[in-house]
């Protein structure tokens, strides 16, 4: 009788195979989620450079109150 059941009843795998691909999986998945979170930073940190370089570069172009203030002291 048992003849007849092993051709509907997959057959056993042995654990340790089954739990090694499990994890190289997880490894593989938190793998490419820290890669995408590094380039999703990196992004927006060249981003907020380029800003922060043009807002410093009109900065510099505006009128310096500062040194007027002082000269009106001296």
């Amino acid at each position: 009788m048992s003849q007849d059941f092993r051709f509907i009843l997959p057959l056993p795998q042995a654990s340790a195979e089954v739990l090694e691909a499990h994890q190289l999986a997880q490894d593989f998945r938190r793998e490419v989620y820290h890669r995408e979170a590094l380039e999703q930073y990196c992004q927006w940190y060249y981003a907020t450079a380029k800003k922060h370089q043009q807002e410093l570069v009109r900065m510099r172009s505006d009128f310096n109150f500062l040194n007027w203030f002082y000269r009106k002291l001296r």
